[in-house]
């Protein structure tokens, strides 16, 4: 989804997905910073990075996976580069893993040794099927006398035999479990199969108190989600719930509503990644309605329209201590943004808000600065990408801005801002915002005048990184004037290899049929990198 204006390519030339461009690939070091500093079950084991390690370590997958990419590619010069832009995702994957299992170099919290001693952990290694034999394994250090009250399933496809050995083990040590990862833990098996894993796995660990639960990247569906039936309905205590990538229909999601007996503990609730739709949302809402203590709500790329949209906002009205939201992706419109304005007014302790893709345009996007202008004074994170947003919002835009001092991300990118907007955004930057170091106004039509307003709003900020101007329409010019301006940190400043001073010049009708060319697709194939324990 993340779409950029760019210079277009002939029709008669073949399309080539490789190399991507320099933004493409800081792109995806940006991906991977935020991944490797995201807590995890691995964070909670090895230690969480740094953000100045997890950039270093970033910038060296990047490194490491393009030159894979890139010799995989010499090798076909004649294709479209499709095949190493799956190298390149799923190398700089693999990679990002043994990272995350390596943890921080210099590991100043004690926590991470003591952790140690209570998380079980076979998702290391290669993406792998396990029967019987390995099973016994694997699972030993679980039998008899011991003190683990975390276990991490993931990566490892459990068939029957292997289930049935792993069956009185959870039996023996359910009592002591606190939290349990079985994402990815029947991948590739029968559909029969899988949902008998299911079943004997939730019958196992029926009755066993958790505040944690992963239950991601299973394709479950509404069969999948009543197979842990015996599981779900014995959770009282929930704090954390993840079901991403699983194929949450409407009626899955309704099962999930229906089965979990209390979420009055929940405070972390993903949903991303499904085909939940409308009626699906509806579902979710009853289930954030119940939630009074959510602190963290991912429900993004769901298939989520207006009518679902504005149920998930009147839900999210209840949840005063929501500290994180993202409903990325999703085709709310401008009834459901201000629906969903509503529900900010409350959030007194909001600090990431990610509202990109929604269709909110000039109307929705105006109604929620507002209300985030008076509410959230801690806000970290404002990413409103994607929405349509033009000029005419820019003003109640620019006052909401100025009012967070805490920012340290803005994301204003694939809008219509142009130099009225742009320049609107400079001033509203200019004073305070001391902890900014990420400012994203690519492809917003933006000129000379805007570009040059923007570079010398951000410039001197004490910890100031990066500044995304590129996909715009910045003269040769302006160029110049702007990496003038960042002469003594040229670092901060994004490539501009895809900017077009011509852009406006360019026939609107021919645009829309060139506009997927290499770099939509690529990054089309990047934008939801995760870290995916595969081959």
């Amino acid at each position: 989804m993340d779409l950029a204006t760019q210079t277009f390519q002939h029709r008669s030339l073949p399309i080539k997905l490789w190399p991507p461009s320099q933004s493409s690939r800081l792109m995806l070091v940006e991906r991977m910073t935020k991944n490797l500093t995201t807590p995890s079950i691995f964070s909670r084991k090895y230690g969480l990075l740094s953000k100045d390690e997890a950039e270093e370590d970033a910038k060296h997958i990047e490194d490491i996976a393009f030159a894979t990419a890139s010799q995989n590619f010499e090798k076909e010069p004649d294709g479209d580069g499709s095949s190493a832009v799956q190298i390149y995702a799923k190398e700089s994957s693999k990679l990002m893993l043994e990272v995350l299992k390596r943890g921080p170099r210099i590991k100043e919290d004690r926590e991470v040794m003591i952790a140690n001693e209570t998380i079980f952990d076979i998702s290391g290694g290669r993406r792998a099927f396990i029967e019987a034999d390995e099973a016994e394994e694997l699972l030993q250090p679980l039998r008899g006398p011991n003190s683990y009250t975390k276990i991490c399933f993931s990566n490892r496809s459990f068939g029957l035999d292997a289930a049935h050995v792993a069956e009185p083990i959870l039996l023996s040590i359910k009592d002591q479990l606190t939290e349990v990862d079985l994402s990815d833990f029947i991948a590739g098996r029968p559909e029969a199969e899988a949902l008998e894993v299911m079943n004997i796995f939730s019958s196992a660990l029926e009755g066993s108190v958790l505040r944690y639960l992963n239950l991601s990247n299973n394709a479950m569906g509404e069969k999948g989600v009543r197979a842990f039936e015996s599981l779900l309905r014995s959770q009282r205590d929930l704090e954390e719930l993840y079901l991403m990538n699983d194929g949450i229909s409407e009626e899955a999601a309704r099962a999930v509503c229906e089965l979990i007996p209390s979420t009055k503990k929940l405070r972390v609730l993903h949903f991303h990644n499904n085909m939940t739709g409308d009626e699906g949302a509806l579902a979710i809402s009853e289930m954030v309605r119940s939630s009074p203590a959510l602190e963290d709500f991912r429900c993004s790329s769901t298939r989520v329209d207006s009518e679902g949209g504005v149920a998930l906002s009147g839900a999210l009205g209840t949840c005063t201590h929501l500290k994180k939201l993202d409903l990325r992706d999703n085709m709310f419109g401008v009834e459901a943004g201000l629906a969903l304005s509503k529900a900010i007014s409350v959030f007194a302790d909001l600090t990431e808000v990610y509202l990109s893709y929604l269709n909110l345009e000039d109307d929705g996007a105006e109604s929620l600065a507002n209300s985030l202008k008076d509410s959230a004074p801690s806000l970290e994170v404002l990413d409103m990408a994607g929405n349509d947003i033009t000029a005419k919002a820019a003003a109640s835009l620019a006052a909401c801005i100025a009012a967070k001092q805490f920012l340290t991300k803005l994301n204003l990118s694939e809008n219509e801002l142009k130099d009225e907007g742009a320049i609107l955004i400079s001033q509203a930057l200019e004073v305070g915002h001391v902890q900014l170091n990420e400012v994203d106004v690519s492809a917003n039509s933006i000129r000379r005048a805007g570009a040059r307003l923007l570079a010398q709003a951000v410039v001197h900020k004490p910890g100031f990184k990066l500044l995304n101007i590129n996909s715009n329409f910045i003269s040769d010019e302006g160029i110049d004037d702007v990496k003038d301006i960042f002469k003594n940190s040229p670092n901060m400043l994004g490539p501009l290899d895809e900017n077009d001073p011509e852009g406006e010049d360019l026939d609107e009708e021919e645009a829309e049929e060139d506009g997927a060319d290499n770099e939509d697709e690529l990054e089309s194939k990047l934008k939801n990198l995760e870290i995916k324990q595969n081959e």
